[in-house]
């Protein structure tokens, strides 16, 4: 699974060797081959970056570099990121563990890593210019603190961060408890919201783009290829999120209610959770929640923005729904004989017609399941929740087998009557007022 990259040891001396990764599919979760023992997560669409351990210190080595990400089947984008991916691989420590991250730079230009919610050192911190100088092209840097808290956190550039985050530079942090028993579940997911404008025909990211994002990803993937959240009937499931994007998103679960059980400052108090089932995540925060996976099914999980839930799509597009197109198209036809009518219905034909479109690009909704066509994109996947899987069994199960009588059902019956209630003047003993209106005078 994991291969050597271009760094070698003799090159680097004393350097633990970085591994990366090419494949887009969630991996499964790596268990610690030495250390303190925790629960180790699983990163949706990603992995966990091995460690090595040094008299003690736990050695990471982060390879900043260019990669090539797919977004989904039939799409892929150049992006930066970290150990061959964006986002990049998700750093696991326990509470207490003396951390040492080698960072080498591979990228055009100079970075530095910002450690998002992290308390340590000053000069450990990656603002580059104010804590530290940036890290030029070629060479590699080292960090060195305690992790002191556990909780759920991130890294990211903090040099020409515009550039670098726009281009998919990011990662996940987890800190696990000291305690194993602490708050534990039986499925730990992670993933990161991040965005970008990648115009259609084309494969890199414009930077300069503030609002009119098109590709709203979890972990630079969008549906369909975002891949499920598999879980057991009865499992308790955490799912930590963190929005790196310029807006906030509404993540919606269906099927189940959960509670806020963590953000970017740590677990939160069990007196102060309700139950949602939708949380709001607004940028650079960090959100911890769980559930109990009570009720079997494919339960759709996504950002509840409905343009977060497409692929590209035109800003500018006119709304066409009740244009009468029949004459016009008929001479369009004549000139351009593969036109296709859309629109004046609405979009839900874009979910089920194959029309062509310019080389690497995605369907602005797609899609399909066993019903049909799904008419999503973007933000969206499903949490797929089946009796009797094994522990560490993650494998997709495939579509969920309704039980009989249990799938909404066309009714065939008369219509049913519907009753409307009289006029409150023509109710029996009903008492109507009328009050004329007063104006100034000669009004």
């Amino acid at each position: 699974m994991l291969g050597a990259a271009a760094v070698s040891r003799a090159a680097q001396g004393a350097v633990p060797e970085a591994a990366s990764m090419d494949k887009p599919a969630t991996q499964p979760p790596l268990a610690p081959p030495s250390g303190r023992p925790y629960n180790p997560v699983v990163t949706l669409n990603g992995w966990t970056l091995p460690w090595r351990m040094n008299n003690g210190v736990k050695e990471f080595h982060l390879v900043a570099e260019p990669v090539v990400r797919e977004i989904a089947p039939g799409m892929k984008a150049n992006l930066w990121g970290y150990n061959g991916q964006s986002p990049g691989p998700t750093i696991e420590v326990v509470e207490g563990d003396k951390v040492r991250l080698f960072v080498t730079n591979k990228l055009p230009e100079h970075t530095t890593i910002h450690w998002h919610g992290q308390r340590l050192p000053n000069g450990m911190d990656g603002v580059g210019g104010l804590n530290q100088p940036h890290i030029p092209v070629g060479k590699t840097y080292v960090y060195e603190f305690t992790a002191k808290r556990p909780g759920t956190f991130m890294y990211h550039p903090h040099a020409d961060e515009m550039t670098q985050m726009a281009m998919g530079m990011m990662g996940f942090w987890v800190t696990h408890p000291k305690d194993p028993s602490f708050m534990r579940v039986d499925r730990d997911f992670v993933f990161l919201l991040n965005a970008y404008d990648i115009a259609p025909g084309s494969y890199t990211p414009k930077i300069a783009t503030m609002l009119d994002f098109n590709l709203w990803t979890w972990n630079s993937r969008a549906f369909p290829g975002i891949d499920p959240l598999v879980c057991r009937l009865g499992d308790k499931v955490r799912i930590r999120i963190g929005n790196l994007t310029m807006t906030n998103h509404p993540i919606h679960l269906h099927g189940h209610e959960f509670v806020v059980t963590g953000t970017d400052g740590g677990p939160t108090a069990p007196g102060s959770r309700w139950p949602e089932v939708t949380a709001d995540i607004a940028v650079g925060q960090m959100r911890d929640i769980e559930f109990d996976a009570t009720d079997p099914g494919d339960w759709a999980f996504h950002c509840h923005k409905s343009h977060h839930t497409m692929n590209p799509m035109g800003h500018d597009v006119p709304t066409m729904i009740g244009i009468d197109h029949r004459g016009v198209a008929e001479r369009i036809l004549r000139l351009i004989p593969d036109y296709m009518v859309m629109g004046e219905r609405g979009m839900a034909d874009m979910g089920e017609m194959e029309m062509p479109l310019p080389d690497n690009t995605l369907p602005m909704m797609t899609g399909t399941g066993p019903f049909g066509a799904i008419e999503m994109g973007g933000m969206f996947t499903t949490v797929k929740i089946r009796q009797g899987l094994a522990r560490n069994d993650y494998k997709d199960p495939g579509w969920y087998k309704h039980p009989e009588g249990t799938v909404a059902y066309e009714w065939k019956g008369a219509p049913p009557l519907a009753e409307r209630a009289a006029p409150a003047a023509n109710r029996p003993g009903a008492t109507v007022k009328v009050r004329k209106p007063t104006g100034h005078k000669g009004h």
